[in-house]
């Protein structure tokens, strides 16, 4: 569905992108007008969603300051400095506290947290001079509410809804837009399907596509720094 709200926007790079959340809000994006950048550790497998948006593919570690830095400077170039930056990337690693490998927990917490600031933090250098701009993160039900064996991602996810929240307050009086959304809910994909006796069970990717935009496109009198989506059925 085309957006019905004209946009102020003409860049968006989404980083941490692959075939889920990430592809409808890059379809949506470009429905909307806008030119799309793609960044992942592999971008193979972009090739398809690249080839029916007309985006660009760029490859990317988001927890390394440099490959970060090199992925703004090679967007610039291509495409010109993105107005609209979306940080979807995260790491998983579960199991019991008392077994964790600790290089594994901070390869987790580099990438959902400490790349969610390299990112902001080049997207910010671009977009304050210009007054102008728009920076969303995705979160979890991770971030506000740690699971059993799950203490790497709560971290991570703790963290970047903590430098959100902070990044907010700090950018809105210069006309940039910082906003965390909690995913409260597993996502629909081909292959994790709506159950048929659990109708809208699952969070629908191109409806969460929606909400952001929605999000991107909030009058500043009215913004928000943080929304939190849910199916019907999930509990609070």
């Amino acid at each position: 569905m085309t957006p019905e709200t004209p946009t102020p926007f003409r860049r968006v790079l989404i980083v941490g992108a692959g075939s889920g959340l990430s592809a409808s809000l890059a379809r949506i994006c470009a429905e909307g007008g806008m030119t799309v950048a793609l960044a992942a550790r592999t971008i193979e497998k972009l090739a398809p969603l690249c080839a029916e948006l007309g985006a660009y593919a760029f490859p990317c570690d988001a927890g390394d300051a440099g490959s970060v830095a090199g992925l703004f400077a090679a967007v610039d170039a291509a495409i010109g400095p993105p107005d609209v930056v979306i940080y979807n990337a995260s790491g998983r690693l579960r199991g019991p506290i008392e077994s964790l490998d600790p290089a594994a927990v901070a390869r987790v917490l580099d990438v959902t947290a400490f790349g969610g600031f390299l990112v902001a933090r080049q997207a910010a250098q671009r977009m304050v001079p210009r007054r102008h701009g728009v920076i969303l993160f995705t979160g979890a039900s991770a971030s506000i509410k740690g699971y059993p064996n799950s203490a790497p991602f709560a971290m991570g996810k703790f963290a970047l809804r903590g430098l959100a929240q902070s990044m907010a307050r700090e950018l809105a009086p210069q006309g940039i837009h910082v906003a965390h959304v909690v995913i409260d809910g597993g996502i629909a994909s081909p292959t994790r399907p709506v159950a048929a006796d659990s109708p809208d069970g699952l969070l629908d990717p191109g409806a969460i596509a929606q909400s952001y935009w929605h999000l991107m496109h909030q009058h500043r009198s009215a913004w928000t720094w943080e929304i939190e989506l849910r199916p019907w059925v999930e509990k609070f």
